[in-house]
């Protein structure tokens, strides 16, 4: 035999047992063929075979539903609006209802100075009808005239007081800044400190608010 038919027969034994070994290691792994044919019993396809066969429609709105979960529905203009309204209803609703509270107050405001205003022309008439009475003569103090003028008197303070309006305490009483205003002062032993000893003009209170100061003489 000659060399060279030697070089191929080698060769063919080589390859010969590099098949064997493929068919061996073949049959050797998971879903081999026992029959050593190299096919498994089943093909199973890629990713990318999959991604392939798969429309593309399909793919995206598989890709909303995995990244952002269900679609968002698109929101009615008409509710929009509604909401809107509505909003602007509840605003003008407490504008309203402020603009009320506002207007209350400020007539109570003006009403209270207007009756202050009156309270304070009608004292004078009071201060006068006291200063009438009190310098009556005794002669005349039993008189129809003189009983007349009382009872004049008298009503006038109760419709003042129905009013709202009365007297201050001022005889008799610690001398108070906020209802009195002191005239004149006297040293008096026997009167305590502060103490109001004399009024020269009463003072009147309206739903306690002072319309007029006492004028007093404080003691001590």
């Amino acid at each position: 035999m000659s060399e060279e038919n030697r070089r191929e027969e080698s060769v063919e034994q080589a390859e010969d047992i590099v098949r064997e070994a493929a068919e061996q290691q073949t049959a050797g792994e998971p879903g081999g063929d026992p029959a050593g044919d190299g096919q498994a019993e089943e093909e199973t396809c890629s990713p990318e075979e999959d991604l392939k066969e798969q429309a593309p429609g399909d793919a995206k709105e598989s890709g909303k539903k995995s990244f952002f979960g269900k679609k968002k529905e698109k929101k009615d203009p008409r509710d929009t609006q509604i909401e809107e309204l509505t909003d602007r209803l509840k605003r003008n609703m407490a504008e309203f209802d402020n603009f009320r509270k506002r207007t209350e107050k400020e007539k109570s405001a003006m009403f209270e100075i207007g009756a202050k205003d009156i309270i304070e022309r009608i004292l004078p008439v009071i201060d006068n009808f006291e200063r009438g009475l009190n310098s009556m003569p005794e002669d005349a103090k039993g008189t129809s005239f003189a009983e007349g003028m009382e009872m004049i008197y008298k009503q006038l303070l109760k419709n003042l007081e129905e009013a709202g309006v009365k007297p201050i305490e001022a005889l008799g009483q610690q001398f108070d800044p906020n209802f009195h205003n002191a005239v004149m002062h006297v040293e008096d032993e026997e009167q305590g400190e502060n103490v109001v000893v004399q009024e020269f003009q009463k003072g009147y209170l309206y739903r306690d608010s002072v319309v007029r100061h006492s004028m007093v003489q404080v003691a001590n």
